[in-house]
Parts: structure tokens; C-alpha cells; sequence
């Protein structure tokens, strides 16, 4: 279905740009990118939208049809219930799961050649927070570094697993009273554990690092945020690398080795939910219940709103699902009216915008990957959209697993791992 022409002239005239902030793309400006990633790392999924920390995925030999019966490797049962992606590492898929209530999390460990369920263990036991139906307790997906499994399980705290399922060591913070629950993921910093929690509780929010090897915290900086569920991402701005979180109405800037706070700019609205992503010296940040996308340049100091922000669109973004960036392009959906939207990544020029299936609240939650000239929007009833990675606007296939999707999926070796509401997918040729 087309969206209507009005649609278009709206999101077209709804972006601002700003004549100071333009003069930022010239030649002179540092580049921009996510932290790049070793060898080991692209041939696994090792964390939260894989390797590239943005949906990129390496190598071929993908199927891009499926169903409950075709192009399946394996199924498995997954016990319990949670939203986190898989990560892959070797010949090992783990998940994080909840039961009663979310008095009991843990960490599974799969086989990968058939989905045998290789071990289990449970995290420290902890009074759940209050979560939100769709949300839950094991929302948060694991990162590792091939040594170690780093979860997260919001009041039962930041745990590090080793491949044998053992507790290798245990962090615990007081009184995170998050509404609707946690849902940020670890990210990987060189020897550290970057951490994420924005809550209501008297200890306050915060963004902090731990050491890798035993869980000691290295700093610790408040965050005057309240609600998000957000997941920082690692970026390199010319010479120095620098930490960037979109969150409840600002993006910020942390120095990665001491925490302090480089800069912000404000935009965002009340509730963010998209983990942002980089390309053309940018980085993409899009805000909760279809409010704005913001197209910031990283690297300054103090307040940036006036200077860094590129392009800014003030509506139809998502609320959920994190947006891709494919070549020149900006894909991101608007899961509270199923609307998709493609922009110019450099410009924020509308290229496209047009309706994936039925139109209601609350319909995307994966985030997208791309390969092969193709983009993939999986919704929450499990129909994965096709799409032309190159205008004109094409849905190429939708396939369906007929069970609910919240999970992002991992690719690895030709082969996708996709988690629905009960079960695990293999799927491959």
C-alpha cells in the first residue's frame, strides 16, 4: 500500500536542516565509525546485532525464503520466556531466559550443528523488577569475547558466565526500579564491560565500566535520565573513541577510559528504545512513539544541539526497532503505524515511505539485518518483510514463522538463528 503523497510532502518538509551544522561534513572533519572488530568476532555473532553492532552481515550462502518447514536446519524448544537475540560464538548459541515471574533467570547454551541444549545455568536468585508484558526479564542479550558470557538480568544484576556455564563472577546494584523493566545489553570495550541503566530507584542512573576479568568496577557517572531501554554504542571520532547513548530526551557522548561526559544534544523524547547506528560521518539516533530521528555528528564538546545535529526528522521513527543503514540509505520502520521509511543517510531526503502489512500499534520489535542487496523487517506476529536494499520501493517476499517474533536475529556461517515466543530456528539452505 502507498502511503499517501501528503505523507511524503509532510516527512520531506519535517526535515530541518541546519546551515551551521552542514559545514560539519567537510573534509576537515575526523571520521567517524563504529570500533571495528577482529577476525574471531566477524566469523561469530558475539553480541547485540552482531559484529558490526549494526545488522551488518559478513559473508553469503543466506536463504532469504522460509517457513515452519522449509529452509529449517533444526527447531528447538527454548524454556521459559525472554526477548533477547542469540549470540554465537564456536560451535555455541547462547540465550537468556526467564521463569516464574522472573525469579529464575539463565543463561542456556546450545549446540549449534543440531540445537541440543548443552547446559543451563541460573543466575544469582533476586526480586524481579516490574516489567511490562511485552518486555519481561531476559530482555538484555549477552555479549562475549570467546573467553567469557556477560549478561545482564536487570535487579539480579551483571553476571559473567564462563563456556562451561560456570559463574565466573557476580555484580549486583541496589534498588533498579525501571519502568517496564530492563532492557539494555552489555557492550564490549577493549578490557571492559560497558553498562546502561536509566531507572527511578535511589541509587540513581548511570553508565559504568567493569573490568572483564573480575567484574570490579573501573567508573561509574550518574545519568539524569529516568526511563529507557536504550544499549550504549562504541564509535571512533578521528583519534579517540567515544561512547555514545541515546536516551530519554538527549544523546551523549562518555569518554570510554574515565566515564566523564564529552557532550549532548537534546532531541530525543521521553521514552528511547533504538540502539543508534554510524556511516558517513554520522551517527543515527532515532527516538521513542514515532518521534524524532537525529543525524549527529560525534566529536565536540558541552552542548551540541546547535552545531552537530546534521538533519533532524521530528516524526516517524521508531518506537522499538533500531534503524540500518544500507550503502547510502536509512532504513528504519515505525512500528506504531507499520510505516517504513528510507531516507538519504548524508541529507535526510525522504526517498521512500510505505506500509509493511497492517497497520497498528506496537507491530515491530526486531531489529533489522541486511545482506545481499536485501533488508529485513521481522514483525511481532513473525513475518519477516523483503525488501530492495535500492529504491524503488520493493517487497520482494514476506516470510512467515506464524509464532511471535520480539528477538533480533544472528547469522553466521550461512545460517540464520532466530528466536520466536517458544522456540529456536536454524535456518538454512
Amino acid at each position: 500500500m502507498k502511503a499517501p503523497s501528503s505523507l511524503l510532502r509532510t516527512a520531506a518538509q519535517a526535515v530541518a536542516l541546519s546551515a551551521a551544522a552542514l559545514l560539519l561534513i567537510g573534509a576537515n572533519e575526523p571520521e567517524v565509525s563504529m570500533l571495528s572488530t577482529t577476525d574471531a568476532e566477524v566469523s561469530n555473532w558475539p553480541r547485540w546485532r552482531g559484529p558490526s553492532g549494526q545488522g551488518a552481515v559478513a559473508g553469503d550462502g543466506y536463504v532469504d525464503r522460509w517457513s515452519p518447514t522449509d529452509n529449517v536446519v533444526w527447531s528447538t524448544d527454548v524454556p521459559g520466556r525472554g526477548n533477547s537475540s542469540p549470540i554465537v560464538w564456536g560451535d555455541r548459541l547462547f540465550l537468556t531466559t526467564a521463569e516464574d515471574g522472573g525469579k529464575r533467570r539463565s543463561l542456556l547454551a546450545f549446540d549449534r550443528s543440531d540445537g541440543t541444549l548443552a547446559w543451563r545455568t541460573e543466575a544469582p536468585a533476586a526480586d524481579p523488577e516490574a516489567a511490562y508484558p511485552k518486555n519481561g526479564h531476559a530482555s538484555s542479550t549477552p555479549a562475549t569475547d570467546g573467553k567469557l558470557i556477560y549478561t545482564y538480568f536487570g535487579s539480579a544484576g551483571l553476571v559473567a558466565f564462563d563456556f562451561d556455564g560456570k559463574v565466573r563472577w557476580h555484580v549486583t546494584f541496589d534498588d533498579v526500579t525501571a519502568f517496564h523493566g530492563t532492557a539494555s545489553s552489555p557492550l564490549l570495550y577493549e578490557d571492559s564491560v560497558i553498562l546502561v541503566q536509566d531507572h527511578r530507584g535511589p541509587s540513581g542512573s548511570f553508565i559504568a565500566a567493569f573490568d572483564k576479568s573480575t567484574g570490579e568496577q573501573r567508573w561509574r557517572t550518574a545519568r539524569e535520565a529516568k526511563v529507557g531501554w536504550n544499549s550504549p554504542v562504541a564509535v571512533r571520532v578521528g583519534d579517540h573513541d567515544e561512547i555514545v547513548m541515546s536516551g530519554q530526551q538527549k544523546v551523549t557522548g562518555y569518554d570510554p577510559k574515565t566515564g566523564e561526559e564529552l557532550w549532548f544534544a537534546t532531541g530525543n523524547t521521553f521514552e528511547t528504545i533504538p540502539t543508534p547506528v554510524v556511516a558517513h560521518g554520522l551517527i543515527f539516533c532515532s527516538s521513542g512513539r514515532a518521534g524524532p530521528t537525529l543525524a549527529i555528528r560525534p566529536g565536540g564538546r558541552g552542548d551540541v544541539t546547535e552545531t552537530h545535529i546534521v538533519w533532524s526528522s521530528p516524526k516517524g521513527s521508531p518506537f522499538v526497532p533500531a534503524p540500518i543503514v544500507v550503502g547510502d540509505h536509512l532504513f528504519m520502520v515505525n512500528d506504531m503505524a507499520s510505516i517504513a521509511t528510507v531516507y538519504e543517510a548524508r541529507t535526510g531526503e525522504v526517498v521512500w515511505q510505505e506500509r509493511l502489512g497492517e497497520a497498528r500499534r506496537e507491530s515491530f520489535s526486531a531489529a533489522p539485518v541486511a545482506f545481499d542487496g536485501k533488508v529485513f523487517f521481522t514483525n511481532d506476529d513473525g513475518d519477516t518483510f523483503v525488501l530492495r536494499a535500492e529504491p524503488p520501493f520493493e517487497v520482494l517476499h514476506v516470510n512467515s514463522l506464524d509464532e511471535q517474533v520480539i528477538a533480533s536475529p544472528a547469522l553466521v556461517d550461512g545460517v540464520w538463528y532466530l528466536r520466536t515466543a517458544t522456540r529456536l530456528y536454524a535456518l538454512g539452505a
